[in-house]
């Protein structure tokens, strides 16, 4: 099975994703929280650095649930529109 390269888009919400995972586990280790969502270290640090930018549901909904984040807390980071990202960044607003 041949797998279609990422588009930027898939790349920028994983990217997104990996942010908001990172600030949801704040001191609490990769370890830990790896662990308690039964995932491998590996594979969140994977999603938290953004190398894993399209990682299974069912492996987000563990570590939501694991790091007390809503799914619709996930799906309301990761589908904000790149301007909206970009204004929020960079403390511009779009109009």
């Amino acid at each position: 099975m041949v797998r279609l390269p990422l588009t930027p888009a898939e790349l920028e919400r994983g990217q997104r994703l990996g942010a908001l995972l990172r600030r949801a586990r704040g001191e609490r280790s990769i370890l830990d929280t790896a662990l308690d969502a039964r995932v491998s270290p590996e594979t969140l640090r994977k999603i938290e650095t953004g190398r894993v930018a399209t990682p299974a549901f069912s492996t987000i909904a563990a570590i939501a649930e694991v790091l007390d984040l809503s799914l619709d807390e996930v799906w309301a980071e990761i589908s904000r529109p790149e301007r909206e990202v970009e204004s929020t960044s960079t403390g511009r607003t779009t109009a």
